[in-house]
């Protein structure tokens, strides 16, 4: 995970100057960003169902392979509707994060379970420590390079993953994951409205769709207000990026081993986070940016790794990977909802995206209160 992290971070940085090329406004650019969206939204379910079913290790392999052929697409793109296309196929085979989530979930339990989604918090903010540095110097050769080096990271992944990574799912849990659907609209309902998992889910989402938005505000406003360089608006997401792994890999357990209660570091995660956000809109200069969003970086360390614990304590083994895919399929909803919402607000004002940012985390503060609600064991 840590070779696909350092793919998505060398192009992260890169793609609204990149799609700017095509065209591409910011209201553009939340479309391309919601066409990825959308069909992770379809097919992440899916994926985590078949994980449970055939294994997790070659439904990764499928997901790290799509992303090595969509970058592909993405770098050889000739107009706008390439971008698109590009984004959709990654976007079908979407589903790695979750699946890696349900290796985590097999192999851990307790608080080792919530350090150990921590450690892979870890593993995506050391790619995004050193991908956007390497993006943003691959960028001064052509700005497709960084997008072609990110393809042949994600194969360089497959063949890891093929010859190094152990499967985890236990055969007791397959015969019953094979009794049980691929995909059932109801089971995205029935999750959502069940009080042991739905209001997990429901923080998750707005959590999603409130740092979406903020990406978005985040590319058009180093880009379009403060005027920063590739190489530039990538250092900058390599210093946030060590935040990430240093927060991750330290600061995690030892919040666990002072403070038991997940739900209350989820809680004031999401407060000091939202308090951020609203400051983000105060800051126009470089240097002032760079402190607001560096403590941002600080703040929402520890909300994934509590968010994908609680889920995973309040479900079966045997329906791990289904809960872990339908909770990324409502973080793909968020990934929908958050560009497109932050697209039309930036067309206006780009700084006020983070004023939306900031709101829909209050959002989620506010619905963090059931939290508190005594749950029991989710049957899917």
């Amino acid at each position: 995970m840590v070779i696909n992290a350092l793919a998505y971070g060398i192009i992260i940085p890169l793609l609204y100057p990149y799609a700017e090329r095509f065209g591409i406004t910011p209201l553009g650019m939340g479309f391309l960003f919601t066409s990825f969206s959308i069909m992770q939204f379809i097919s992440t379910p899916i994926l985590g169902r078949l994980s449970d079913r055939y294994g997790r290790r070659p439904i990764l392999l499928i997901c790290l392979l799509g992303t090595a052929i969509s970058l592909a697409v993405f770098a050889a793109a000739t107009n706008i509707v390439v971008l698109f296309v590009a984004r959709m196929i990654d976007g079908v085979t979407g589903g790695n994060v979750s699946v890696a989530q349900a290796v985590i979930s097999d192999s851990t339990e307790g608080s080792e379970r919530a350090k150990a989604f921590g450690m892979l918090g870890a593993a995506f903010g050391l790619g995004f420590l050193l991908g956007p540095a390497i993006g943003g110097l691959m960028s001064q050769i052509s700005i497709q390079a960084p997008f072609y080096l990110a393809s042949a990271l994600a194969f360089v992944g497959v063949i890891a993953g093929a010859f190094l990574l152990p499967e985890t799912l236990k055969p007791s849990l397959v015969k019953v994951s094979k009794k049980e659907s691929l995909f059932k609209f109801k089971e995205l309902v029935h999750a959502l409205f069940v009080p042991a998992t739905g209001i997990v889910m429901m923080i998750s989402f707005l959590a999603a769709v409130s740092m979406n938005a903020m990406i978005i505000g985040f590319q058009t406003f180093t880009n379009d207000v403060l005027m920063l360089n590739t190489t530039q608006i990538g250092l900058f997401f390599s210093v946030f990026g060590l935040i990430g792994v240093l927060m991750q890999v330290f600061a995690i357990g030892w919040v666990l081993k002072r403070y038991k209660s997940k739900k209350t570091i989820l809680v004031i995660s999401t407060a000091f986070s939202m308090l951020v956000m609203f400051a983000a809109y105060f800051a126009r200069s470089p240097m002032l940016f760079f402190v607001v969003m560096s403590f941002f970086g600080i703040t929402s360390a520890f909300r994934d790794p509590m968010l994908s614990a609680l889920l995973t304590e309040r479900t079966r083994p045997e329906d791990q990977g289904g809960i872990l895919g339908i909770n990324q399929a409502y973080i793909s909803l968020g990934q929908i909802f958050g560009p497109l919402m932050a697209g039309v607000i930036a067309t206006y004002s780009v700084p006020s995206v983070f004023l939306l940012s900031g709101g829909l985390l209050a959002l989620a503060l506010v619905a963090s209160r059931w939290l508190y609600v005594r749950p029991g064991k989710v049957n899917l």
